[in-house]
């Protein structure tokens, strides 16, 4: 099924993009939440009209992810959370609590677009992507340290 998308959508494509997907995915997912429209040649002809605002937003949105890119990149996170004597966490530190550090350090992140396969539950540096953009990512280091208890 080709469609039109009227977003960009990271698995897909770019806003403008003609794309093709699985039948059941554009009629029950992109064409009823508005993301997608049919690509027959009335809407076809309206992309080619629009193809230039199209690339312009695509530009600028690729030159913000970019800055965000390296505004963050190698960013260090310290998070403070209780450990054992064996250095386990007691509970784990999500996406949630990075998203949280990052705001703390104003830098604007959603929760998702932290790529953290698994909670981190031990101490010690570890190393995450920052999905920021449309092919854009970027790296931190997240410290997960003993919270001192008085």
């Amino acid at each position: 099924m080709k469609l039109i998308l009227k977003e960009t959508i990271g698995s897909l494509g770019f806003q403008g993009d003609v794309v093709t997907v699985k039948p059941g995915y554009g009629r029950n997912y992109l064409l009823p939440q508005g993301k997608a429209v049919a690509a027959n040649e009335k809407n076809l002809s309206e992309l080619e009209e629009n193809r230039a605002t199209f690339e312009a937003k695509r530009a600028e949105e690729q030159k913000i992810a970019e800055a965000l890119a390296s505004k963050i990149e190698g960013l260090e996170v310290i998070i403070e959370q209780l450990a054992g004597i064996d250095e386990r966490l007691f509970g784990s530190v999500t996406a949630n609590d990075i998203c949280a550090k990052l705001e703390e350090l104003e830098v604007k992140v959603e929760k998702h677009q932290i790529l953290l396969n698994d909670p981190l539950k031990t101490l010690g540096l570890t190393k995450v992507t920052v999905k920021v953009g449309f092919n854009v990512n970027a790296e931190i280091m997240v410290n997960v340290v003993p919270l001192q208890v008085n």
